[in-house]
């Protein structure tokens, strides 16, 4: 499983199997937040199955789903509270880049430094800027 850390709290990932939760748990993760739909493809664990598998590793599963070009802002806030808790958070969908953008919008919502967040997501592999011009038109 090929885990893209953006910063002290949050990783994200493609979609994995209920097999890699055991991984998340030996790395501390406590939530793991799925931000892809119920169904998206048809080879992806259902939301049971990655709820179960996760745990039984003792780790909390949330769904934060939306659909590719689709996050709102209330979908930022919806994570932004879940970060709020303080625990690690994996977040993951098909490719990793919608939970990397999601993460970016909690964090500006949250007054995080917009450079340093373009910072991390391009560390790991990912262009976060067309949510940061998004939210500064809000």
């Amino acid at each position: 499983m090929d885990f893209k850390k953006l910063d002290a709290q949050v990783s994200v990932s493609e979609q994995f199997s209920c097999d890699a939760m055991a991984q998340l748990a030996e790395s501390g993760v406590k939530v793991v937040v799925c931000n892809r739909p119920e169904g998206e493809t048809e080879d992806q664990p259902s939301y049971a199955d990655m709820k179960s598998a996760a745990e039984a590793c003792g780790m909390e599963f949330v769904a934060i789903p939306f659909a590719r070009g689709q996050m709102t802002r209330a979908h930022c806030e919806q994570f932004a509270e879940v970060l709020a808790r303080g625990d690690k958070v994996h977040a993951f969908c098909r490719t990793g880049n919608r939970s990397c953008n999601l993460w970016a919008g909690a964090r500006v919502l949250e007054g995080a430094d917009k450079k340093s967040l373009l910072g991390h997501a391009r560390a790991a592999g990912f262009d976060i800027s067309g949510v940061l011009v998004a939210m500064d038109s809000e």
